[in-house]
């Protein structure tokens, strides 16, 4: 892992975050990071990197072809299941799913894409929370169109920006970059938490991403 930390001159750490939407472990980092959050003076920025875990099972057309043997069994499944339901309990955070596993997020990876090259920050934050919110929260598809929509007009960001976003070949590509960047930064498991060429992976506790800030290093 080769990520620094990054400065923007406010003098609040930016935190590089791999991620992919239907991943509940990456909800559920996310709460803990909200959680250390809180818990400071000043705000811990992220530096959202996508990251595709469906990418194996994606056919030529697009759609997601559930028969692809992606060697996770259901004993793999009942224990992702079991470790979803510990941290709700830790980190007291009701979700709607357990598993999102008939979701494809690669819609909502190039909206949000977009959105965080041509917004500010807080706009992206806001569309990027109510992605993750919509999907584990309240159940919603956000593989659907009409469903990223209403949430970035909610975000303030132009519904008819996102709909030539989602049919842009050239931002698909550019986002397909950025998932084999994440591969060749040593990225192969989200979420993946990186700071001064230190890496958290899984939904750690609040805790360890202090430790990963703040200096307190035990790799």
């Amino acid at each position: 892992m080769s990520e620094h930390a990054v400065d923007d001159g406010s003098g609040s750490p930016t935190v590089t975050v791999y991620s992919d939407y239907v991943c509940p472990f990456c909800y559920l980092g996310r709460e803990s990071l909200r959680q250390y959050q809180a818990s400071r003076a000043d705000d811990v920025e992220i530096d959202w990197r996508p990251f595709d875990l469906r990418s194996g099972q994606r056919g030529p057309d697009g759609e997601i072809d559930h028969g692809v043997d992606d060697g996770k069994d259901e004993d793999y499944y009942e224990r992702a299941k079991e470790n979803v339901r510990r941290l709700q309990e830790q980190y007291d955070v009701e979700m709607n799913l357990e598993l999102a596993s008939d979701v494809d997020s690669l819609d909502a990876q190039v909206a949000s894409y977009y959105v965080k090259g041509h917004y500010d920050y807080e706009t992206w934050l806001a569309f990027d929370e109510a992605i993750l919110a919509a999907l584990w929260a309240e159940g919603r598809d956000i593989g659907d169109e009409s469903v990223l929509v209403d949430l970035a007009t909610d975000a303030g960001v132009d519904a008819d920006e996102i709909r030539s976003a989602l049919s842009d070949d050239a931002l698909r590509a550019e986002l397909t970059e950025q998932f084999r960047a994440a591969q060749r930064a040593g990225v192969t498991g989200v979420p993946t938490f990186a700071y001064d060429g230190y890496a958290a992976r899984g939904a750690v506790p609040p805790e360890h991403l202090e430790r990963l800030v703040e200096g307190t290093h035990d790799d």
